[in-house]
């Protein structure tokens, strides 16, 4: 038996030899200036580029493989007047989404003040990314008050089969939203109603805690990634992230087991606060990619024990399992 195990071992069959010659995780390769929150990723040529909540405005970081990151600045250098007029108050810009449609760039990002629903998201151009790119602000695209059912933050913009386009959004209240969006404009139209995709069922009075929606289409299906719990504190961050999916890109979502998302159901997708020794906590607000070879990646970010907490940037590989549903490789 021994001989048979060094033969194959010999050959690249043995599970040992396996191991040996695997690349680490990619999250594991991860290098430079990691320190992210609420990222999204894109990529223009040669360049990918990790947009997210960085201090008071939208912070941008590059890299060429993937794996060495570098501080390219931020879009803004300050908070656009109609925000502070809109969102009285409000000290900074959070939960951007970048996506490439129309021939521009599109970046729709939020305003608010920790814990209420006064709330707004905008949303700004450029005809490219990097040194050349040229951001014009368009303003307003939707609000959020005290009359409202639900918080106009952390966007996702994305376009159906049929190349209609639309805007999740939604934190707490009661849950996650779904926008018909003026592809023309990047906004829906006055008196636009929402379609409600997911939410969480509170106590009586209690909070309700989901946020951060994004969508991927794949292969006839709609999949909604959402977090679950609490971000924000450091290494005591609960924060994971379940998926649903749905024929329809209204929903219902389900997870695996049926569970709709507008009960508080999905699947696991990424978590980690069940194993004390696990570096990185809380992993949550994902956000999606597929590069040119069709490989498609997850970037969210996670609590760094080592750093006292730092929120840092997570990247992992996506597969499709036999039945459909994706597995992040972390």
């Amino acid at each position: 038996m021994k001989g048979w195990f060094l033969v194959l071992a010999a050959l690249g069959f043995s599970g040992a030899a396996n191991a040996r010659n695997a690349s680490p995780p990619l999250n594991a390769q991860l290098n430079g200036d990691l320190t992210v929150h609420d990222p999204v990723i894109i990529r223009e040529g040669d360049t990918y580029y990790v947009f997210s909540t960085v201090g008071k405005y939208v912070g941008i970081k590059t890299s060429r493989d993937l794996k060495t990151w570098t501080d390219a600045g931020a879009v803004f250098s300050q908070i656009p007047a109609w925000a502070k007029e809109a969102v009285p108050g409000t000290e900074g810009i959070w939960a951007p989404d970048i996506s490439y449609v129309n021939g521009e760039y599109r970046l729709y990002y939020s305003v608010s003040t920790f814990g209420s629903n006064r709330s707004a998201i905008g949303l700004a151009t450029s005809p490219t990314l990097g040194a050349k790119a040229k951001w014009k602000d368009h303003g307003l695209v939707v609000m959020s008050t005290k009359e409202d059912d639900f918080n106009a933050i952390d966007p996702n913009l994305v376009v159906d089969a049929q190349g209609r386009q639309w805007l999740a959004l939604g934190s707490f209240w009661s849950g996650i939203k779904l926008f018909p969006l003026d592809p023309k404009t990047g906004k829906p139209a006055p008196g636009t109603e929402p379609y409600a995709i997911a939410r969480r069922l509170a106590p009586a009075g209690g909070p309700a805690p989901i946020e951060a929606p994004f969508i991927i289409p794949h292969a006839g299906w709609y999949y909604l990634l959402a977090s679950y719990d609490y971000c924000c504190k450091g290494v005591n961050s609960t924060y994971y992230t379940v998926v649903g999916r749905a024929k329809k890109i209204t929903g219902p979502y389900l997870g695996r087991d049926g569970t709709d998302m507008m009960q508080g159901g999905g699947s696991i997708f990424l978590r980690a606060d069940l194993q004390e020794q696990q570096r990185f906590r809380g992993p949550g607000h994902a956000g999606a990619f597929t590069d040119k070879d069709g490989q498609t990646y997850v970037v969210y970010h996670a609590y760094d024990k080592q750093d006292n907490g730092a929120p840092k940037l997570r990247i992992a590989p996506v597969r499709w399992d036999a039945e459909g549903w994706p597995v992040a490789q972390y």
